[in-house]
C-alpha cells in the first residue's frame, strides 16, 4: 500500500516539475544595460 502511493505522489511530482520547467524556459529576461563608464552619471 505504501509503494502505490509513494509512487503516485512521485509520478505527481513529476508532472508538476516538469511543468515548473516548462514555464521556466518560456520566461525570457531582458539583457542587462551596460554601465556607463563615468559612475559619476
Amino acid at each position: 500500500m505504501a509503494d502505490g502511493y509513494l509512487e503516485s505522489r512521485y509520478d505527481e511530482y513529476e508532472r508538476r516539475k516538469a511543468a515548473w520547467l516548462k514555464k521556466q524556459k518560456k520566461i525570457k529576461f531582458r539583457p542587462l544595460t551596460p554601465k556607463p563608464e563615468d559612475e559619476a552619471l
